[in-house]
């Protein structure tokens, strides 16, 4: 039988942050290769269908704030098991750490980029153990490796503790054939970056990434090719950071 190492047919496939950049782009690249995708934002369902655009194949669209667990539960309920779980979802505010406002900014993050992640994982992560089988994809960031290049501590340490969380999902899920692997992006043009200083010129390779060249790994860890991945986490810096 040939080996297709990208094929997500029959697969169901669910996207956080899809009304975001590498989310998007995430979808329309795994629908492309066969995936029935359900997309997923805090954002309403018409913003997320309009933002990620024509798909090759089946979709449904949830509004959910992820960092909520009661709100988890429910998409849960309404998407059924999945065999993949992608969570791009996460924010990055530019904030003042030592500003007086930035305890609110800190709590939040830590609700989206932490909290979130754990809500989604606790969610779906055991039926993926009863079906014996399952790709879960979660998103660190160079900043959880060396500080990062612009962003403030709260998204820094958030995006460490995703790598560390990585690791340790990715221990209990491989004796059921769950892999849990992260992805580390460097400076990705997408608007969570816009008005931010970052200079394409700057950086190793003079330009930022595509969103596209994100969601190229996202489907090679759902699909048949990263079969034996698992607990890594990916850089997609374009040689910002090596280690």
């Amino acid at each position: 039988m040939e080996f297709r190492p990208t094929d997500l047919s029959g697969r169901k496939i669910l996207i956080t942050g899809a009304a975001g950049g590498i989310g998007a782009a995430s979808a329309r690249i795994c629908s492309a290769h066969g995936a029935e995708v359900a997309l997923v934002d805090i954002a309403d369902v018409d913003t997320i269908r309009r933002t990620v655009g024509e798909l090759s194949g089946p979709a449904t669209f949830h509004s959910c704030d992820t960092s909520q667990k009661e709100a988890v539960r429910r998409l849960s309920e309404a998407t059924g098991p999945v065999y993949g779980l992608v969570d791009c979802a996460a924010i990055c505010p530019p904030d003042d750490w030592l500003d007086d406002s930035w305890d609110e900014a800190l709590e939040r993050t830590i609700e989206v980029n932490i909290k979130g992640p754990a809500n989604l994982t606790r969610a779906y992560y055991p039926k993926m153990v009863e079906q014996g089988e399952g790709r879960i994809v979660l998103f660190g960031s160079v900043a959880g490796w060396m500080g990062g290049l612009r962003s403030g501590p709260h998204y820094a340490f958030t995006k460490g503790g995703i790598h560390a969380f990585t690791r340790w999902l990715a221990q209990r899920g491989a004796p059921h054939n769950v892999t849990v692997n992260a992805i580390a992006p460097g400076p990705i043009d997408t608007p969570m970056i816009y008005g931010r200083g970052y200079e394409a010129e700057t950086y190793p390779m003079k330009r930022l990434a595509a969103p596209e060249e994100v969601g190229s790994f996202v489907l090679l860890l759902c699909g048949p090719g990263g079969g034996f991945a698992s607990g890594a986490i990916f850089d997609v810096n374009g040689a910002t950071h090596l280690r």
